[in-house]
């Protein structure tokens, strides 16, 4: 069964109104002047990573092309831009049969990125891309920076495997969303059954503080728990007494207890004493899983714990700390003309302040040393030199307005692994840093 055609209440009719005013005023300014039709490239890239973070990671892009393929102007969606006088009949004649027919270029989903590094790329015409913007970039931001925080605590996690649990503390529809960036980023689970509907991400969950405050006593609340899901299910244990409650736990269930969870207290402290207390009640198989406010730091404080998985909310859904990439949408080339032969010509903005850009229809690849570890994203226009003709990054995923790349979250989340393990070893530490990999640019002598 194909969850994402069920047509559930985290999808939209349609997203042509994600978007901003000023994209169909420009539009409308477009059509009048008779440059709407001139052949455009737009790319998404970002200037810096959030301070201290050593990589990005692209997610978001199969939520991409379902927004794409849903961004039409319905009967209703028009009549309230009419009713706004938002754009006139002439731009809303237009808008009625629009469907984007151009092509879309990008880094695969998982994979990672640096400054610079053109993430997406957009061409057809003027308007037909213009529109776009607002919703690519919504979208990327987003679930890159929850993706890329994912990444970080699974880096700190090791084998151990993450939950995510942070619907609570989010938008409802960004959670499902978040729930799917996790998953590329490295999580195993969540607790959002949205999201294991929508995008088939294995789900898990068994009780909070009210069930066994429910009860008269904690041992009535574990053993009506026990009683509904045996014996493997996790009980939580910090509701009154650590001790008491492991104890309890491990008469009730029996040794083969499937796991208990720590919620408060000095996690380091009380998981050795849980684990301990646990051996000597015949209950070795019996897993610790944390929970309570975690990020990749206290994540990796614990790394010599006997934990055995962590439950991630608040931080995760806020991309710990960086809740978005500050991804932008920028046309680098553009034609002479409306004519479909006319020569591309690379654009840029100029200004100062640190937003310039670098015009031109890019490619990326990525270097390798003499060991196969990266060492630079090479960024250029024009023909891409032969030593990186076999390294380059962007792959299609729209042909003529037909979606032609679309894959399982499995596929991305694997490949983000094989990314990262393919960055030098900095990439992953957690202290402060510059990015890992420098991008530098190699700018064709004529031409885009």
């Amino acid at each position: 069964m194909n969850t994402a055609d069920l047509g559930l209440p985290v999808d939209v009719p349609s997203t042509a109104l994600f978007t901003d005013q000023y994209e169909l005023t420009m539009l409308q300014a477009a059509l009048k002047a008779g440059t709407a039709g001139r052949r455009s490239v737009f790319e998404v890239f970002t200037r810096r990573l959030p301070e201290g973070r050593r990589y990005g990671v692209v997610a978001g892009t199969g939520r991409v092309l379902d927004a794409v393929e849903n961004f039409r102007f319905d009967p209703g969606v028009l009549g309230f831009l009419r009713e706004r006088s938002i754009v006139d009949d002439e731009t809303l004649d237009w808008l009625a049969s629009y469907r984007f027919s151009g092509d879309i270029w990008g880094y695969p989903e998982g994979e990672v990125y640096f400054p610079g590094s053109p993430i997406m790329r957009v061409e057809g015409s003027f308007a037909e891309c213009v529109l776009l913007e607002t919703v690519i970039l919504s979208i990327l931001n987003h679930d890159s920076a929850i993706a890329a925080a994912a990444s970080r605590m699974a880096s700190a996690a090791g084998e151990r495997p993450l939950i995510e649990m942070g619907a609570r503390r989010t938008h409802e529809l960004a959670a499902v969303a978040a729930s799917r960036a996790a998953y590329v980023g490295g999580f195993a689970t969540t607790s959002d059954l949205a999201a294991g509907f929508r995008y088939g991400i294995p789900t898990v969950g068994t009780s909070a503080h009210a069930f066994t405050l429910l009860h008269d006593a904690e041992r009535d609340a574990f053993r009506a728990q026990v009683d509904s899901l045996g014996a493997g299910t996790t009980l939580l244990v910090d509701t009154y007494d650590v001790a008491e409650a492991v104890r309890t736990a491990v008469e009730v269930a029996g040794p083969g207890l499937g796991a208990v969870r720590i919620d408060s207290g000095d996690l380091l402290l009380v998981a050795h004493r849980v684990r301990q207390q646990l051996d000597e009640l015949g209950a070795t198989g019996t897993r610790i899983v944390v929970t309570s406010d975690l990020d990749e730091y206290a994540i990796a404080s614990l790394a010599a714990a006997p934990v055995d998985a962590y439950g991630v909310g608040t931080q995760l859904v806020t991309g710990s700390g960086h809740p978005t990439c500050s991804m932008v949408y920028k046309l680098v080339a553009r034609a002479e003309s409306a004519d479909p032969k006319a020569p591309l010509v690379a654009v840029a903005k100029r200004s100062t302040g640190g937003k310039t850009s670098v015009g031109g229809r890019k490619w990326a690849a990525r270097r390798l040393d003499a060991y196969g570890v990266a060492e630079a994203e090479v960024v250029g226009t024009g023909p891409v030199p032969d030593g990186l003709a076999d390294r380059q990054l962007l792959v299609e995923l729209v042909r003529g307005g037909e979606v032609v790349a679309r894959e399982s979250l499995d596929v991305a989340r694997d490949r983000h692994v094989a990314a990262r393990a393919g960055l030098p070893m900095s990439a992953t530490q957690l202290s402060r840093g510059e990015p890992v990999l420098a991008t530098e640019y190699v700018q064709a002598r004529s031409g885009t």
